[in-house]
């Protein structure tokens, strides 16, 4: 993790599609933290998540409508808007004093933002696998298609 400090880091607003759920966040070393999981929900997901640690998110509207999932081991925390169905963030098992932030309810953002976007080997979690860590798996590429206008 880079060394910058907690108010030099820009604040983000947040939002899942319908706007019922609103929040606000600094991530811990901006999008280089960018990546995917290949484990059975993330693969279902499909989103884009960067690293923002517990306190510095703070949801500024509906959190009465997230939704919480849990599966599996139960220690990984999603959650999703219960209106639109957007997952917004979750408290990672792998590191469980920090969020994964969905990128694309990143205010300005999307996932194909990002030509190249690392696979984490989520298939056996890094809590289950002998030795521990993370591993790559693979990634997933994005090269927009010139001919095809972007308005």
């Amino acid at each position: 993790m880079t060394d910058v400090s907690h108010s030099e880091r820009p604040m983000y607003e947040a939002a899942c599609h319908c706007g019922t759920v609103r929040f606000s966040l600094q991530l811990t070393d901006e999008f280089r933290t960018v990546r995917r999981c290949n484990c059975s929900y993330c693969r279902m997901r499909g989103a884009v998540a960067v690293s923002a640690n517990l306190e510095d998110i703070r949801v500024s509207q509906g959190e009465e409508s997230l939704t919480l999932y849990q599966f599996n081991t139960g220690e990984a925390k999603h959650y999703f808007c219960s209106k639109c169905g957007i997952y917004t963030f979750h408290q990672r098992r792998s590191s469980p004093n920090q969020y994964g932030v969905n990128v694309a309810c990143i205010e300005g953002m999307s996932p194909f933002d990002f030509n190249e976007v690392p696979v984490n080997e989520g298939t056996t979690h890094p809590k289950d696998r002998i030795g521990g860590g993370s591993a790559i798996a693979g990634w997933l590429r994005y090269e927009s298609n010139p001919d095809v206008s972007q308005h």
